[in-house]
């Protein structure tokens, strides 16, 4: 399938911006979370230096709470492409279950900036879209991140007429955001017309989840705690994102195709990120995890 006219732009707009950023900076990196934003910037990234293999690492932040079916496409895509994938963890391995909002601090935000420490990484390409989240819609396309790898909204950078400014003082380095104009429809319809591999679990299908403060969380292995008088249902269910599973919720949906999942998307009324319980932890929860390092 050909590429819109639209997406076409979109996909130009992204790879002149990888490519800029891998000529401006020494020692880049793409954060992978697995999901279809960065499977797409994955492709992206491949698409902007083929016939080349991806010429940086590929880091995956491994809670160890992710899906299993995550766990099994991460490391068949890093096999098929030859990615220089690293994946590390936090070996205080808090859980979701006891440590709430300090879970995220420390399993995703203290793994992250420890790892882009110790490999002195200057820029980190993200997936992150402006369309997701409030303070993901105040990023740059160059996010600004200081020595100590927080971000300051009022400090950011202006970047007129698409000029972006990739300057960096000692110990200073740059989230990069290619897909940041990309909106969630754009991504699946970019999705189906490049033949993209995703999780199977973005496709509706029975699992087994149960019910709580109105909505439905798969229990995917033998860890997940049920509550007094809890029994998981078989429910026919997809994820619009994925992240930890215990703090993941699927929706009910009859979408098993690409071109069921856009048709569904016109009917969603909740935001694409409302299942994901870290965005929750309290008011702008999610600035707060941003200005301390998140991705």
């Amino acid at each position: 399938m050909s590429l819109s006219p639209h997406l076409a732009a979109l996909e130009a707009e992204s790879l002149h911006i990888i490519r800029e950023a891998a000529a401006e900076f020494e020692r880049p990196l793409m954060l992978y979370s697995i999901g279809k934003d960065s499977s797409v910037l994955l492709h992206l990234i491949r698409k902007a230096f083929l016939p080349a293999l991806v010429p940086f690492p590929v880091l995956h932040i491994d809670t160890g709470w992710k899906f299993q079916a995550m766990y099994a496409f991460r490391d068949a895509q890093a096999k098929k492409f030859g990615l220089d994938l690293k994946v590390v963890q936090n070996p205080k391995k808090l859980n979701p279950f006891d440590h709430g909002p300090r879970y995220t601090d420390v399993m995703k935000t203290e793994a992250l900036k420890a790892e882009l420490a110790r490999g002195k990484y200057d820029c980190a390409f993200g997936g992150a879209r402006r369309d997701e989240e409030a303070s993901r819609a105040k990023e740059r396309v160059f996010s600004h991140r200081d020595a100590f790898q927080r971000w300051e909204p009022r400090r950011q950078r202006p970047e007129l007429w698409s000029h972006v400014n990739s300057d960096l003082a000692k110990d200073e380095s740059m989230r990069v955001f290619p897909l940041s104009n990309w909106t969630e429809r754009d991504i699946w319809a970019y999705i189906r017309a490049e033949e993209i591999e995703l999780v199977p679990l973005y496709f509706a299908a029975e699992r087994p989840v149960v019910e709580r403060d109105g909505q439905l969380f798969m229990v995917d292995d033998e860890r997940f705690r049920l509550e007094p008088g809890e029994v998981p249902q078989m429910k026919k269910v997809r994820f619009r994102t994925l992240g930890c599973y215990p703090l993941t919720a699927a929706i009910e949906s009859d979408a098993e195709t690409l071109d069921e999942v856009l048709e569904e998307l016109g009917q969603l009324g909740a935001s694409e990120r409302s299942g994901r319980m870290i965005d929750k932890d309290s008011a702008a929860a999610m600035e707060r995890k941003k200005r301390q390092g998140y991705f």
